[in-house]
């Protein structure tokens, strides 16, 4: 009843893809200046951002994009774009919102959607679902989505301890490397998006 090369296939897809250990200076940077507590429930709350949309697509991501005419390369697009707006408020220091709006984008956007259930995440979840033979594969791949989101959700969770040894001027700094890395991550996901449209063309 269970398929473990499906499984592990998925798993080690997502791994690359929604990248643990990558999105802990971002998440760290977003976070920063915020209680413990609210950070950890910002951990959660964006971990369970992220599976709802993953399950949501999973379940009937296709129809989806069928019913709304998007493509994934419109899709990866949009992505890219937000990320990039997100990036240079990183890089240019613009994150002091009034805090009750600030808690509420960070935790849905951009550490929910498009960071972690972003467009490759989603596509990569898509095919897997209709590749998937059985009751043995279906189970495989949703028992991989959940393993990768709590190695998110732990991920994310204890990299908070970093923030208490690197102090304030340590967040700056990877304030800073976050919005660099965050940039690059946006625009390589505009070129996909322009070249799967080209290509297509």
């Amino acid at each position: 009843m269970f398929d473990f090369a499906v499984f592990g296939s998925l798993f080690l897809t997502l791994f690359v893809i929604m990248d643990p250990p990558g999105i802990t200076p971002i998440f760290l940077a977003l976070t920063s200046g915020r209680p413990v507590k609210v950070q950890r429930r910002m951990a959660w709350q964006a971990v369970c951002v992220a599976f709802g949309v993953i399950a949501v697509f999973g379940i009937c991501g296709q129809q989806i994009l069928d019913y709304l005419h998007v493509s994934v390369p419109a899709l990866m697009i949009a992505g890219g774009l937000l990320l990039l707006l997100i990036a240079l408020d990183l890089l240019t220091g613009k994150t002091d919102e009034p805090k009750q709006t600030k808690d509420v984008n960070v935790a849905l956007v951009p550490l929910g959607m498009p960071l972690l259930a972003g467009p490759g995440a989603i596509v990569s979840v898509i095919l897997a679902v209709q590749k998937a033979d059985g009751a043995a594969g279906q189970v495989s791949v949703w028992a991989a989505i959940a393993a990768m989101h709590i190695v998110l959700w732990i991920t994310m969770r204890y990299s908070l301890v970093i923030i208490r040894v690197i102090k304030d001027g340590g967040v700056v700094l990877v304030t800073r490397l976050a919005g660099m890395m965050l940039s690059a991550i946006a625009v390589q996901q505009i070129i996909n998006g322009v070249l799967q449209v080209v290509r297509g063309a």
